[in-house]
C-alpha cells in the first residue's frame, strides 16, 4: 500500500498549543463529515494500515457524526458520497486540546495524531468502511 507524505498539512511543526492555534488560523483546513458509524469504521482502517496516517478526528454528539481534519483546499475537489467537506478557511476551526464547537470532541486531539488526514487516503478508507458496513447489514 503507498501512501503520499507530499499533502500540505494546514500546519507547519510546532511545539506548543499556542503555536498550533495561531498555525491554523493562519493556514486553515477543510472537515469532511461523515456518519459516526462510517467514521469510527475509517478510523479503524487508517490506523490500522500499513504507514496510513490519521490526523485529528472530532466527534459531534449530537449531530452523530465524525469530522476528519484535512488539509485546505480539499473542499474544492471532494465528491464522496454520504459525506461533506467545508471549507474552514481558518474561520471557526482551531487545533487546540479544546473542541471547536460546544457539544463536540475529539476523538483523536490535535498532537495525538498527524497533522491532517490525507484525502485520498482518507477517501479510500471511508469507501471500505462503507462496503464493511453495507456487508455487516446485509447479514443481520
Amino acid at each position: 500500500m503507498e501512501t503520499s507524505q507530499s499533502n500540505d498539512p494546514c500546519t507547519p511543526p510546532v511545539t506548543s498549543v499556542t503555536s498550533l492555534t495561531s498555525a491554523a488560523d493562519d493556514a486553515g483546513c477543510d472537515l469532511v463529515t461523515v456518519p459516526a458509524r462510517q467514521g469510527l469504521e475509517a478510523v479503524d482502517i487508517l490506523r490500522r494500515g500499513a504507514g496510513d496516517a490519521v490526523g485529528p478526528v472530532l466527534h459531534d454528539d449530537g449531530g452523530d457524526t465524525l469530522g476528519f481534519v484535512v488539509p485546505a483546499g480539499t473542499a474544492a475537489g471532494w465528491d464522496v458520497p454520504g459525506s461533506t467537506c467545508t471549507e474552514t478557511d481558518g474561520r471557526g476551526l482551531r487545533l487546540s486540546p479544546e473542541p471547536p464547537v460546544e457539544g463536540s470532541d475529539w476523538l483523536l486531539p490535535p498532537g495525538e495524531a498527524d497533522l491532517a488526514t490525507d484525502p485520498a487516503v482518507l477517501r479510500r478508507a471511508l469507501g471500505e468502511a462503507a462496503r464493511l458496513i453495507e456487508a455487516a447489514d446485509s447479514c443481520r
